[in-house]
């Protein structure tokens, strides 16, 4: 690529990011970031990486953005370059698996060049592999979508007063916070998308994230698959996208498409990695080890209306919801065998019931609950065994 061109992206990129004011957690963590390690930020397409190192390059002196996805150069090089001739020290390098020799070439430039990098990528499944290549010479990040009091505070310059995860499930939710169920549907319906903030229907770009996603970046991260698998696996979340949600594992999957049972799980592993998917294992003894498949918010909506698809979306939301809070849950099955809207958090003896049946409490396969709490669709109910399903998304 040319050197000049280079630099004028460099310019514009840092020009540009400066009407964007406020900033994400993930970006107070690594603008005082040091050490000799690279930093890798995983995300999916649209959460706001592209922003966050932008603006970090402004915060570095001597720093250089580039952007992988229109980089036609050797990159190894093209650092070395910059570094001898504009004294350039730190790199940030955007959606890098778009680069074929990333892997390889990162390790040299590591190695030889002393250099201090960070990059991107919209893929799970290549930074993996970068990490396990570079072992204690990398740091990763996980980007995560806005939280729903994140949505809050930057759609509407608001401060939330702190809520923990034990006052959610152990008191009475603050008055002041059941007022802000009005932003759960919004949030649901795309919100949770940073760009959505300027784009009150996101459906086409949703859209085009989704064939991005199946079309380019599944290809470069498994250089053998083929156009046929690529339609199969568009059809695929396509017919999760229709489906209830109990009905989806990789049994269901492999034989409404017509694909072995192993194919239908590498299929979905793909899709899990590139975040358009959620895969989430039983708990319990006398269980079969199949997963219920979400989708991440909002695909569903590409495929059904929202009063058609509001069941699946309460599921993906408290499943995202509990990534972004960083817990483990496994779903629970009935004594008769049954999926149900449960799920178990790792580690602790609790129960939580999405959507809210009326059921009271459910024996489960080879699991004993000392309680349960039921999070339903409603902001004006607050008891100790039922809460509003989106104040979830107000927790710390």
């Amino acid at each position: 690529m040319e050197f000049n061109k280079l630099i004028e992206l460099d310019r514009l990129a840092k020009e540009g990011v400066k009407e964007y004011k406020r900033h994400r957690k993930l970006f107070n963590e690594l603008s005082v970031d040091k050490g000799r390690h690279f930093t890798g930020i995983i995300g999916a397409r649209g959460v706001g990486k592209t922003i966050i190192l932008k603006q970090l390059s402004l915060k570095f002196p001597n720093s250089f953005y580039i952007s992988m996805e229109s980089f036609d150069g050797n990159m190894f090089n093209v650092l070395k370059e910059l570094k001898e001739k504009l004294k350039i020290d730190t790199f940030f390098l955007d959606e890098v698996h778009s680069y074929n020799d990333f892997d390889k070439e990162i390790q040299s430039v590591y190695e030889l060049l002393n250099l201090k990098v960070f990059f991107t990528s919209s893929t799970a499944l290549s930074m993996a592999k970068y990490k396990n290549d570079m072992s204690r010479r990398l740091i990763l990040k996980e980007l995560h979508p806005f939280s729903l009091r994140e949505f809050i505070e930057f759609k509407d310059n608001a401060k939330i007063a702190p809520l923990s995860f034990e006052k959610f499930i152990n008191e009475e939710i603050p008055s002041e916070l059941l007022s802000l169920g009005e932003y759960f549907y919004p949030y649901i319906k795309g919100g949770l998308m940073p760009f959505a903030l300027q784009e009150p229907d996101i459906t086409a770009l949703l859209q085009n994230v989704l064939n991005t996603v199946i079309y380019k970046d599944i290809p470069r991260i498994n250089k053998n698959i083929s156009m046929e698998e690529l339609n199969i696996i568009n059809k695929l979340v396509k017919f999760i996208g229709l489906s209830a949600v109990d009905g989806i594992n990789y049994t269901s999957v492999s034989k409404n498409l017509g694909i072995t049972k192993y194919k239908a799980e590498q299929y979905i592993s793909l899709l899990e990695q590139a975040f358009i998917l959620q895969v989430i294992f039983p708990q319990g003894t006398n269980v079969l080890k199949e997963p219920k498949v979400l989708m991440s918010l909002p695909y569903r909506l590409l495929y059904q209306g929202f009063e058609q698809s509001i069941g699946g979306l309460r599921e993906d939301f408290f499943a995202q919801t509990c990534k972004i809070l960083g817990k483990d849950i496994a779903y629970l099955k009935s004594t008769v065998g049954a999926k149900t809207p449960d799920y178990v958090l790792s580690g602790e003896n609790l129960v939580l019931e999405i959507g809210g049946r009326g059921k009271g409490r459910s024996q489960f396969k080879g699991f004993k609950a000392e309680k349960k709490v039921s999070l339903i669709d409603s902001y004006d109910i607050n008891t100790p065994d039922k809460k509003p399903l989106f104040a979830l998304g107000l927790v710390n």
